[in-house]
């Protein structure tokens, strides 16, 4: 029986070897936006891991909208240089069908915060903070620093920045652009009533409160070549009762491929800093599943996916269009041959590597 996991999938103009992606995870590991030499090794082990599509990390399109200071961006003619080099190596050893995208992203009142294993939270008057931004005044959680709400002048130079950054994505040599309308970062913070109090166009309705990432979607999508693809990663669910849900995430995902997103990447939580999230396998999938039937658009399941079978179940019941995995594949950055072993599927795979296979096999019998 074929795998519905390892079946093509076409996005835009680009037509998907296998329904696995890789999902944008911060490596807090740049220096003023420019990726380092972790980044050679990070990026080459996820182009030779047989997924198909490979979305680097959320990437400030200005100084300020990065989280820390170890945050990637694409906001200086350094950080372009510079991903397009390591973006150049980890080429040389992916698979041809293998597609590279970025998440662009503005942290908004979530930035100028520590490194997570420096404990987080916004950066003391000894290290080095900047002022942040956000659709209100309104801090992120009690000890953070209140930000500055944007006016309109504002919104119209942030949209600026993220055509500025799709553009030197298109020069870095990507295949795509994922906007992040996520996790609490300035996107997100204007779709939601918890974080966007605001009376002027930006703010009050559903049709005011998304305005921004809906112009963000179809000014990137117009600064782009029809070659590279839009996606938008949405946090369908804020598991509160008074925030963004998941009907309302859906009439966004609408008016996002309208504006010529193709997929949506369906998360939740992060705006929240008490939020009582269910964490558990497939804890996301029912958000990716909603998107997809009442929106019509191609959806990425997201969120504790590590089992094989599990990912194949989710693609082969049409509960999603792709798979992206996080910590999974950090922990076993060759997640896809374990999948297609598992799955009996044909995936190529290096060359030099190819005598693992038979090992790969053996570990995910029955006997083994």
């Amino acid at each position: 029986m074929t795998s519905a996991l390892f079946s093509p999938l076409a996005l835009g103009p680009v037509t998907l070897s296998n329904r696995i992606a890789i999902a944008p995870m911060c490596m807090y590991s740049s220096d003023d936006g420019t990726p380092s030499d972790w980044h050679i090794q990070h990026w080459s082990q996820f182009a030779l891991s047989g997924a198909a599509m490979i979305t680097f990390e959320a990437t400030g399109v200005e100084r300020r909208g990065r989280i820390t200071h170890g945050c990637l961006g694409l906001y200086s003619d350094a950080n372009e240089a510079a991903i397009a080099a390591k973006l150049a190596i980890a080429r040389r050893w992916a698979l041809p069908s293998a597609v590279f995208g970025i998440q662009l992203a503005h942290a908004g009142r979530k930035a100028s915060t520590r490194l997570p294993w420096m404990g987080g939270g916004s950066l003391a008057a000894d290290e080095d903070p900047w002022p942040t931004i956000a659709p209100s005044a309104i801090p992120f959680a009690p000890g953070w620093q209140v930000p500055e709400a944007l006016d309109e002048a504002g919104i119209e130079v942030l949209i600026g920045h993220f055509v500025s950054s799709a553009k030197r994505a298109e020069r870095a040599g990507l295949d795509f652009v994922e906007i992040h309308g996520a996790h609490g970062y300035l996107l997100h913070e204007f779709l939601s009533p918890i974080s966007n109090r605001r009376e002027d166009r930006y703010g009050g309705s559903l049709e005011n409160r998304m305005r921004l990432i809906v112009e963000v979607t179809r000014a990137v999508r117009a600064a782009l070549p029809e070659t590279m693809f839009v996606g938008v990663r949405l946090s369908a669910s804020e598991w509160t009762a008074s925030g963004f849900e998941i009907d309302e995430a859906v009439e966004v995902a609408s008016a996002l491929k309208e504006a010529g997103a193709v997929y949506i990447c369906a998360s939740s939580g992060g705006n929240v800093h008490d939020a009582h999230i269910p964490l558990k396998p497939l804890y996301q999938t029912h958000l990716a599943e909603a998107i997809q039937s009442r929106a019509g658009i191609s959806t990425r399941a997201v969120g504790l996916i590590t089992k094989p079978t599990e990912a194949e179940a989710i693609v082969a019941e049409g509960r999603a269009d792709m798979v992206a995995l996080a910590r999974a594949i950090l922990a076993d950055p060759r997640w896809p041959w374990r999948a297609a072993a598992e799955l009996g599927a044909r995936l190529p795979v290096a060359l030099p590597y190819e005598r693992s296979l038979p090992t790969m096999r053996h570990w995910v019998s029955p006997a083994g």
